[in-house]
C-alpha cells in the first residue's frame, strides 16, 4: 500500500470545508428546589425576566423572581417530572403568545399551544406576553361597561 500526498490533503481539505465551526454557548442552571409549580434555579446568572427556561421532559417555565444566587421559574407542566439537581437551560426567548384572527375561538394554554383538539393554530404574528400599557391620556375612554359578575 502506497501513502499518496495529493489524496490525504484532498481528504483533509473535504473534511475542513465541512467542519461546523460555530461554538454554541448555553447558559445552564440547576434545579435547587421544585413543588407547587416553581422550580428555584441555581446559575442562571444573565437569565432575563419573563425569559423562557427548558427543563427536562420539554417542561417550559418563566423566570419570574430574579435573586442574587437563584431564579424562581413557575412551571408551564406538572413538577412531578423534575427533581433536585436536574439541568435547566435558558432559551434566550421572552415569552411570547400567537396573536390574531386564527386564536379566535380556540383554546390555548398559558403559551398560545391549542387544547382543543381542532388541530395547530395557523397565526404568523406574536406578541410579547408582558408588555408597557398605553398611557391613561392616550386610551379611548370607555363608552359601554363591561360587567364580569
Amino acid at each position: 500500500m502506497q501513502i499518496r500526498p495529493d489524496e490525504i490533503t484532498a481528504v483533509l481539505k473535504n473534511k475542513i470545508a465541512g467542519f461546523d465551526h460555530e461554538a454554541k454557548v448555553e447558559e445552564i442552571g440547576y434545579v435547587l428546589q421544585v413543588g407547587d409549580g416553581i422550580a428555584r434555579v441555581y446559575g442562571l446568572d444573565h437569565v432575563m425576566s419573563m425569559e423562557l427556561v427548558e427543563f427536562p421532559g420539554n417542561v417550559l417555565g418563566l423566570a419570574l423572581n430574579l435573586e442574587q444566587d437563584s431564579v424562581g421559574c413557575v412551571l408551564f407542566g406538572s413538577d412531578t417530572q423534575i427533581k433536585e439537581g436536574d439541568q435547566a437551560k435558558r432559551t434566550g426567548r421572552v415569552i411570547e403568545v400567537p396573536v390574531g384572527e386564527e386564536l379566535l375561538g380556540r383554546v390555548v394554554d398559558p403559551l398560545g399551544r391549542p387544547l382543543d383538539g381542532k388541530g395547530p393554530i395557523k397565526t404568523k404574528k406574536t406578541a410579547p406576553l408582558e408588555r408597557k400599557a398605553v398611557g391613561v391620556v392616550q386610551r379611548q375612554m370607555v363608552k359601554q361597561p363591561l360587567q364580569t359578575g
